[in-house]
C-alpha cells in the first residue's frame, strides 16, 4: 500500500464508478455503491481494498485474499472468495492500472516535489518575455530562459532549465534537474529527474589532421504523452529534426541520437542506445540495452529481445533477438547448437567380459 507521506489518496470511490471508468463490468450489481478506500497486491490486501488477478500464478493468492473487491478475467469468477466484489475485464492488468489512476492521479501525469501546484517559486528564475499559462509552477532553481513558452498546468521541477525558444505544452511535468533546449513539447509530456533534451548531436567530419564539428541545426520534437525516464538523453538533430512520437515511452539511461525517428506508442527499455537517423515505426518495443545501428528502420510492431545487436532493418511485426539481430527462431536455434558443440560425448562403457 501506498505510503500517504508521499502519495496523495483521493479515495474513497464506488466500485460503481470505478468499472464504468475501467472498462469493467461488476459480476454483481448490488455492489453498484460499495466503497473502496485504496488499491493494494492480493497478499497485502484487507478491508476497503480493490485488487487484481492477472496471472494465473497467483490464482492461489486470489484464493486467499482478504481485499474486498477486485478486478480480474471473467474465468477466475467461480474461485472469488465468499464476499468479495467482482469486477470482471477481458484485460484486468489495463483496468487495474486505470483504476490506480482514479486513486493516484498525480503519479500518473506528475506532481510539484517541492511545494503546492500554480505558483512560481521566488528563487525561481523566469525571462521576462517567457509566457507562462494558467496554474503553471515553477519550483525552487529552475529556469526558464527568453521567449519560453509553457501550457496551462505544466510543472517545472526544482533546478529543471528550459532554454530560449523552447515551447512545452499543457498539463506536462518536467522533473528536477532536466535540461531542454532546441526542443518542441507537445501536451501531457512526462521527463523524469536527469533527462536532457536537444544537445548537441555527436557529429563531426572525422580524419586527419583532426575532428572538425559540424554544426547541429534541427530541434527536438516530442508529440504528446511521452514519458522519458531518468537521466535518457535525447540529441537535436543535425538538419532534420529528432522526433519521438506520440505515446512513446523511454526508459531510464537510454541514448537517442540525432535525426532518429521513433513512431508513436514505442516502448524503449532502460540502457538501449539508437544511432543517429534511425527510424522505428509504431508500436515498436526494444528492449533493455538493446544497440541500434545508424540510417536503417525497424519497422511498425517489431520487437526485440535484450541485448540484440541491430545491423540492417527489421521487418514489420518480426520479433528479433542476439547479435548481430536475426529472427527469435533462427537465434533460438543457434544458441541450442552452440551448447551442444560444448557437450562431450561420454565414451562406452567397456564391455563385462572386458
Amino acid at each position: 500500500m501506498a505510503d500517504p507521506r508521499f502519495f496523495a489518496n483521493t479515495g474513497p470511490h464506488a466500485l460503481g464508478d470505478i468499472a464504468r471508468r475501467v472498462g469493467a463490468e461488476l459480476a454483481n450489481a448490488s455492489d453498484e455503491t460499495r466503497l473502496v478506500h485504496d488499491i493494494a497486491a492480493l497478499d497485502a490486501a484487507g478491508a476497503g481494498h480493490l485488487s487484481f488477478l492477472d496471472n494465473p500464478k497467483y490464482v492461489v493468492a486470489f484464493e486467499a485474499t482478504a481485499a474486498d473487491a477486485c478486478i480480474i478475467h471473467p474465468r477466475y469468477v467461480e474461485r472469488a472468495p465468499a464476499g468479495m466484489a467482482v469486477l470482471l475485464s477481458k484485460d484486468p492488468y489495463r483496468s487495474y492500472a486505470l483504476a490506480s489512476q482514479i486513486f493516484y492521479p498525480h503519479e500518473a501525469h506528475g506532481a510539484p516535489s517541492y511545494d503546492a501546484a500554480g505558483r512560481i517559486d521566488a528563487r525561481a528564475h523566469v525571462h521576462p518575455t517567457a509566457k507562462l499559462g494558467a496554474g503553471v509552477t515553477v519550483e525552487p532553481g529552475a529556469s526558464v530562459g527568453e521567449d519560453v513558452e509553457i501550457g496551462a498546468g505544466s510543472i517545472i521541477g526544482s533546478n529543471a532549465v528550459i532554454a530560449r525558444g523552447c515551447t512545452v505544452g499543457r498539463g506536462c511535468f518536467i522533473g528536477p534537474n532536466v535540461t531542454i533546449s532546441h526542443a518542441h513539447i507537445g501536451d501531457r509530456v512526462m521527463l523524469h529527474p536527469g533527462v536532457c533534451i536537444g544537445q548537441d548531436g555527436f557529429g563531426f567530419a572525422m580524419g586527419l589532421p583532426r575532428h572538425d564539428k559540424v554544426p547541429q541545426l534541427g530541434r527536438v520534437i516530442i508529440q504528446d504523452d511521452v514519458e522519458i525516464g531518468s537521466n535518457t538523453t535525447v540529441d537535436r538533430g543535425a538538419g532534420p529534426d529528432t522526433v519521438i512520437g506520440e505515446g512513446t515511452k523511454i526508459d531510464n539511461l537510454c541514448q537517442i541520437a540525432h535525426n532518429v525517428v521513433i513512431g508513436r506508442h514505442c516502448v524503449i527499455v532502460s540502457q538501449t542506445g539508437i544511432a543517429g537517423s534511425a527510424r522505428l515505426g509504431d508500436f515498436v518495443v526494444l528492449a533493455a540495452q538493446v544497440g541500434v545501428a545508424g540510417h536503417l528502420t525497424i519497422n511498425s510492431g517489431a520487437q526485440l529481445a535484450a541485448r540484440s545487436g541491430v545491423t540492417h532493418d527489421v521487418p514489420a511485426g518480426q520479433r528479433y533477438g542476439g547479435a548481430p539481430a536475426r529472427p527469435v527462431k533462427e537465434w533460438a536455434r543457434e544458441l541450442a547448437g552452440v551448447r551442444n558443440l560444448g557437450r562431450r560425448r561420454k565414451p562406452d562403457a567397456p564391455d563385462a567380459d572386458e
